[in-house]
């Protein structure tokens, strides 16, 4: 049965897919295009992109025209992107769709292919419609830059783990303004893992270049903090059989997460040690690192540490947000106050990210509902008008949600 078209009169919807791709590769160098009618850029500048007005990029719309959209004329498309790419010199171009060439089967892949071809830049297309949120553009939007970008797995990099006792480092997939507003609450994130001794090699995609990026496939874990970060998390397990954990190293959990951490490393360490690595290593065989990476993957199961004992009992606290961000929330908030809290997400493609006592909500009245008989309410200001006129509501702004109007805030 399909699901119910959602309508919203009181309270706006989630940042859509395109404005998550923009997000996600804003820092990293390269050429994002928006194909869509003039003007529908300024949703994105104006309103999701707190980084506009202080850090230049290379974010463009192609201004679609109702006669080129009527008519078709890719070719405009791509001489207007390769074009502008000779002057700028991006280090990959990204395509993203909205409703238009959605609509009129726009074949971005094969755009891409000739654009790659004629200019010798790596382009890429994100397969975004403006119908999904933020997690799903801004989660294959990473996800293509670990496919393309990230150095191949070898033999070396298996055997160097084996070689030398984990040195503690990780990589943060899943950061953009959307979800954690300015860089200094990322810097908080990794000041966090610090603190128990971890070196954070690279940030998806926040106060990082992509060269650095490039090098995630040698730390010994990752780290999922948000939703947008799940996809990224999988293409480095395949890639370099590198394990990962899911949570938001807030002040609360990031010892749990540190100990998660440490614990899904060794394990990787005492799976590399039967492997036929340490037998090359002695000169006893040769070793095959692909297969070496493969038995990682396969023997790897990743876990949240937010969801891992948790309370029971019925929840006091209603959070309501991106579920991994959200889900530390209350994992903290019951490991320091003995309060028990649940999570509303109200994203979609998020199922296995919540607990048992969480629930994924869809749609203004759903919600609506689900508030009516919650007593203490964490969420973004503009959540206020449908929570119950007598609960206790703790205001936390949501970028992803209310843009930059409360970006005072953070």
């Amino acid at each position: 049965m399909l699901p119910m078209r959602q309508s919203y009169r009181i309270i706006p919807i989630y940042t859509a897919d395109v404005s998550g791709v923009c997000s996600a590769l804003y820092e990293l160098g390269g050429m994002t295009v928006m194909h869509d009618p003039s003007g529908c850029n300024s949703t994105y500048n104006t309103h999701d992109e707190i980084r506009w007005y202080d850090q230049d990029s290379l974010i463009f719309i192609s201004g679609l025209t109702e006669i080129d959209a009527i008519m078709g004329n890719d070719r405009k498309f791509i001489d207007d992107i390769e074009h502008a790419a000779r002057e700028l010199h991006p280090k990959f171009i990204a395509l993203a769709g909205s409703p238009i060439p959605f609509m009129n089967g726009t074949d971005f892949p094969a755009i891409a292919r000739v654009i790659e071809t004629e200019t010798g830049i790596p382009t890429f297309a994100v397969p975004t419609n403006g119908m999904h949120d933020y997690v799903y553009g801004a989660g294959i939007a990473l996800e293509k830059i670990a496919k393309r970008f990230t150095e191949k797995a070898n033999t070396k990099n298996a055997i160097q783990k084996t070689e030398i006792r984990f040195r503690r480092s990780v990589n943060l997939l899943g950061v953009t303004p959307l979800d954690f507003g300015p860089q200094k609450n990322v810097n908080l994130l990794k000041e966090n893992l610090q603190e128990y001794g971890w070196n954070v090699l690279s940030t998806w995609a926040m106060g990082d270049s992509l060269e650095t990026l490039q090098m995630a496939g040698t730390t010994d874990v990752n780290l999922v903090v948000s939703a947008v970060g799940l996809r990224t998390a999988k293409v480095l397990q395949e890639k370099f059989g590198t394990p990962y954990v899911i949570g938001t190293p807030n002040e609360w959990l990031a010892e749990d997460i540190s100990k998660k951490m440490v614990n899904v490393t060794e394990q990787q360490m005492e799976q590399l040690s039967n492997t036929q690595c340490l037998n090359r290593l002695s000169g006893m065989q040769k070793c095959d690192g692909t297969k070496v990476k493969d038995q990682l993957s396969r023997a790897f199961i990743p876990e949240a540490v937010y969801l891992k004992d948790r309370m029971q009992t019925s929840a006091e606290i209603t959070l309501i947000g991106e579920p991994v961000t959200m889900g530390s929330l209350a994992a903290g908030i019951e490991k320091v106050y003995g309060r028990s809290a649940r999570v509303f997400c109200p994203l979609k493609e998020c199922e296995n990210l919540v607990g048992e006592k969480d629930a994924i909500i869809l749609g203004e009245e759903a919600m609506e509902k689900a508030l009516k008989e919650a007593k203490i309410i964490v969420a973004d200001p503009l959540y206020r008008p449908i929570a119950p006129k007598d609960c206790e509501f703790y205001e936390l702004p949501h970028v992803a949600f209310s843009g930059r109007m409360f970006l005072t805030r953070f």
